[in-house]
């Protein structure tokens, strides 16, 4: 019997949350994921793990509440799925999909999606996983990400309007973020560090309600990336990363 633990609001604050960050000391970046949790549990979202310090859960939520410029009715939205290290190959990443999935239904769901894209992102979870239990791509945007989604009475969700401008006003380095993943702190720190000693100009836009979250030009599963006002990943950065985006829109 695998043993899985679901967060609540009585377990939050003792619960290791999953992912690779280790520190004995107090975490910004996981105490503002705690943070964002306790705000989020009581509108249905979901954190189940197993119950070990490892990288291995799943965490969704109803569209209807799940930050993600996303419509739909009588949905869940999958934010994560990861299974890492040691802990691959052993059933865990069927296990918890099948939790969500029989959830779904028993809450008498319409369907579940999740973020996707033609081909495989960092930061994504592994959308060829999903397709094995039935997720179809139900909505694309022109560059390339996809909506996967496996309903259960034949009505599909859609990417907000929105959602597929992919395109800002402001020229400079304009990156949006929530406090959904441990690892967005360490970031956007790493950024204005970047862009402070480079002298390069960045806006860093906290999303920090539901309707900014809703009503965003991109695609977004917690970050994205503009610059010279296009919109660039999904991803998190790294400094390498980072350079090639500026070094690509200086060439055009």
């Amino acid at each position: 019997m695998i043993d899985f633990v679901n967060l609540t609001a009585e377990n939050l604050a003792d619960e290791h949350l999953c992912c690779i960050i280790r520190s004995k000391k107090p975490h910004p970046g996981v105490e503002a994921k705690r943070q964002w949790l306790s705000e989020r549990l009581g509108e249905g979202h979901v954190f189940r793990k197993l119950n070990e310090k490892a990288v291995v859960f799943i965490e969704y939520a109803p569209l209807e509440t799940a930050w993600v410029p996303i419509t739909g009715d009588n949905y869940y939205y999958i934010y994560c799925l990861w299974v890492s290290g040691n802990y691959k190959g052993k059933g865990y990443g069927k296990a918890l999909m099948e939790y969500c999935l029989t959830d779904a239904k028993k809450k008498g769901k319409s369907g579940v999606c999740m973020l996707g894209a033609k081909k495989q992102k960092s930061w994504l979870s592994d959308q060829s996983f999903a397709m094995k239990f039935g997720f179809e791509v139900v909505d694309t945007t022109e560059n390339g990400y996809e909506l996967l989604a496996l309903s259960f009475d034949g009505t599909v969700p859609q990417f907000a309007g929105n959602a597929k401008k992919l395109s800002i006003d402001s020229k400079i380095l304009t990156i949006y973020y929530d406090m959904q993943c441990p690892y967005i702190h360490q970031n956007v720190e790493m950024i204005k560090r970047y862009c402070e000693t480079h002298k390069i100009p960045v806006d860093l836009i906290k999303v920090d309600t539901l309707r900014k979250a809703k009503e965003l030009p991109c695609v977004f599963n917690n970050w994205s990336v503009f610059y010279k006002g296009k919109f660039e990943t999904v991803n998190l950065l790294d400094v390498s990363y980072l350079e090639r985006i500026l070094k690509k829109r200086e060439k055009q």
